[in-house]
């Protein structure tokens, strides 16, 4: 279990997260491959709408493929020949990182709004993509679309045919998953943990990208199933996930989004802290009750919306076992109740090397792994029934 100087450390740094986030840019566009992205005054005379992909739940906004986003893991992609293409991005602090043909990303943390171009491209054909990186817990941010300047053309983008939802909290978002604990122990401030947390590098897009897949990332750092992280008050997971955007005005329903695979792992903040005086629960016991009966609840509905989807619920062996504990008894009573395309993964060995004990990438790499691992073994997993 986590000490209490860490679990401090966590608290004063996800309240001033939510709060606005450090203006802290990290420079990857140097990286080998990374595209050429600039910001320019205005569109270019001429310039025409390109056809946008969404991967994760967005609110449509405007008429030129424009939305605003919150949960994380968001990412919009676009195809065409040329040389060149252009985006706009709209307000709210966020982390984006541009890639084109796969290739290294370049990074815009915190860009001002306002219209950006990707340039020195090779003449042919190209996909654009756009991840977010950071959790935007405090308020939504707004993408503006893709654009084509005069010479640049549309390409069809083919769609996937696999689609992989994860629901979580922090281990999902990849919170400060990309720090180098042997430089600051447990100290991450609130600017380091911004600057260190990539949910593009993190446990959804491995997995997704081994096979292929779209992905959504419905997870919220802090949040449990029934008690968020030192018991602070906020929507729990369950509580928030029905909503397109945090704050409960539109719920989200998606006719495309059918996943043949829904991997949770929600426990680690209804557990890795003590009980305080006034809390609902009385008992650890209580907790665990509840705990339970939520979570069966919460697969039950989620079953109701994905017929056809394949469950898979880990949980790492932090809090002495007792979430992976937990997390096996929401098994086996949803077993009991009829319930047979899901599974229970424990993870092991997890060094927790990123920002305030959290997984860093080379435990999302071991956990997506053995997410994987396990769908190789068992194919029936893709095959709705």
């Amino acid at each position: 279990m986590k000490s209490l100087n860490v679990l401090s450390a966590f608290v004063l740094s996800l309240t001033a997260t939510l709060a606005a986030g450090p203006v802290l840019a990290r420079d990857t566009a140097s990286h080998g491959g990374a595209p050429k992205v600039e910001p320019v005054a205005s569109l270019p005379a001429g310039a025409t709408a390109l056809p946008r992909h969404i991967g994760g739940r967005a609110l449509a906004e405007g008429t030129d493929g424009g939305f605003r986003r919150q949960w994380p893991g968001t990412y919009v992609e676009t195809r065409f020949t040329g040389t060149s293409a252009l985006f706009r991005v709209g307000p709210g602090d966020v982390s984006l990182r541009v890639s084109v043909d796969g290739g290294a990303p370049a990074a815009l943390v915190k860009p001002k709004p306002g219209v950006y171009r990707v340039t020195g491209l090779k003449p042919g054909a190209h996909t654009l993509r756009v991840d977010t990186a950071s959790e935007t817990q405090a308020g939504p941010s707004a993408f503006g679309g893709f654009y084509a300047p005069v010479g640049t053309k549309p390409l069809p983008i083919p769609a996937r045919a696999r689609q992989i939802e994860f629901i979580g909290d922090s281990h999902t978002v990849g919170y400060g998953n990309i720090a180098d604990q042997a430089a600051f122990q447990q100290t991450c401030t609130t600017a380091e943990v911004w600057d260190t947390t990539d949910t593009s590098q993190g446990i959804a897009p491995r997995l997704a990208g081994r096979y292929g897949a779209d992905y959504q990332v419905n997870a919220i750092s802090g949040r449990g199933i029934v008690r968020n992280y030192n018991g602070f008050a906020a929507d729990t997971l369950p509580q928030a996930y029905p909503y397109t955007l945090f704050d409960h005005a539109v719920r989200y329903d998606d006719p495309a989004w059918h996943p043949q695979i829904i991997v949770i792992a929600l426990g680690t903040n209804d557990f890795t802290t003590p009980l305080h005086a006034g809390e609902k629960w009385a008992t650890r016991d209580a907790l665990h009750t509840d705990y339970e009966a939520t979570y069966v609840d919460f697969v039950k509905a989620l079953r109701a919306h994905n017929p056809q989807a394949y469950f898979l619920l880990w949980a790492t062996d932090m809090a002495d076992g007792e979430i992976a504990a937990e997390v096996a008894k929401v098994a086996d009573k949803l077993h009991a109740a009829g319930e047979s395309r899901l599974a229970f993964l424990p993870m092991h060995d997890i060094a927790f090397s990123g920002c305030h004990s959290h997984p860093g990438l080379a435990d999302d790499a071991k956990i997506a792994k053995a997410l994987g691992d396990y769908m190789d073994a068992h194919p029936e997993v893709w095959q709705a029934k």
